[in-house]
């Protein structure tokens, strides 16, 4: 797959490509049982950043697919423009994408209110029975960004895009990637780069943090809320239980197991794995700093900033 602003999806098996406005009808901010209908304890609705002079820097076609389109949509400019975040129509107020909130532990340091600091959720597709959630992360500040700029750099997207894609077809639990949109758009890092926004799909992308958020601020009436969502709608054998909560923690233990079983054969190193970078479903979120290794080495870093090797493979 190429990566460049002249990008094509040539080498893809392609059909008509749908237009765009269906596929923009297509994504839903309001569904009765989507995340988003847990309210306004959980997430916070708002517009993503215009990304000036966007383009294609790859996309997807498998991930496409899932959704119901294709990869020639990609050859409109109000794709791009869709997926770099900026205005293709006008929102209503109770249908704008969303931000969420959560809390957790980086570095093992309890850090309170976190949550979607550069990430704006578009909302949900339907597809074959199955509802996809589609988020672009670099899509600029939301009131959970902190000190953040809200912006993600293409460097690191290209990095996400690929790694993401690459577990998938390795078999193991992942978040997707749809696409990377670049702009010239300067963001500082350690040095000057340019902007980038990669769109992620997923089932849902509640994790871990989401429950230490209530649970911590002695939100129980949102904890229960929350753990009800996520047994109706990814865990429903749970409700047969004599505790479902217990039953859910169960299963979302060996379901969180199961793929870093997997991430060891591959040598896969996730430099961050905390409970906000960790899924309900069990799926490999959040390609920060990550690394694979060629040989087991349990001592090997790969996040910089990890000076204690709390990370460490």
């Amino acid at each position: 797959m190429s990566f460049s602003p002249s990008s094509t999806v040539a080498q893809a098996e392609l059909a008509s490509p749908a237009p765009v406005d269906s596929l923009l009808a297509s994504i839903k901010t309001d569904r009765p049982d989507a995340f988003v209908s847990l309210g306004s304890a959980f997430l916070t609705r708002l517009p993503a950043a215009p990304l000036p002079e966007p383009y294609l820097v790859g996309i997807s076609a498998d991930t496409a697919v899932q959704l119901g389109f294709n990869a020639a949509d990609a050859q409109d400019p109000a794709f791009v423009e869709l997926f770099a975040g900026n205005p293709t129509r006008e929102w209503p107020a109770e249908k704008l994408p969303y931000a969420s909130v959560y809390s957790g532990h980086p570095f093992g340091v309890w850090a309170g209110q976190l949550g979607d600091g550069r990430v704006i959720r578009l909302g949900e597709i339907e597809h074959e029975g199955k509802y996809l959630e589609l988020q672009l992360k670099g899509a600029g500040r939301t009131p959970y960004s902190r000190m953040g700029n809200g912006r993600a750099v293409l460097r690191s997207s290209i990095r996400e895009y690929l790694c993401s894609e690459a577990m998938h077809h390795l078999g193991i639990p992942t978040t997707r990637a749809l696409c990377v949109i670049g702009s010239d758009q300067p963001v500082h890092r350690e040095t000057m780069e340019t902007a980038a926004v990669v769109t992620r799909v997923a089932p849902s992308f509640v994790r871990f943090g989401h429950f230490e958020h209530f649970y911590s601020n002695d939100q129980l009436d949102e904890l229960k809320k929350l753990a009800d969502h996520v047994i109706d709608r990814f865990y429903p054998q749970c409700r047969e239980a004599d505790d479902p909560y217990l039953a859910l923690l169960n299963d979302v233990t060996l379901r969180t197991a199961d793929p870093m079983a997997d991430w060891q054969a591959v040598g896969f190193c996730h430099g961050v794995m905390n409970a906000d970078n960790t899924s309900i479903l069990g799926l490999t979120i959040n390609y920060g700093p990550f690394g694979f290794i060629d040989g087991f080495n349990a001592n090997h870093i790969c996040n910089h900033s990890d000076s204690q090797g709390r990370y460490a493979l």
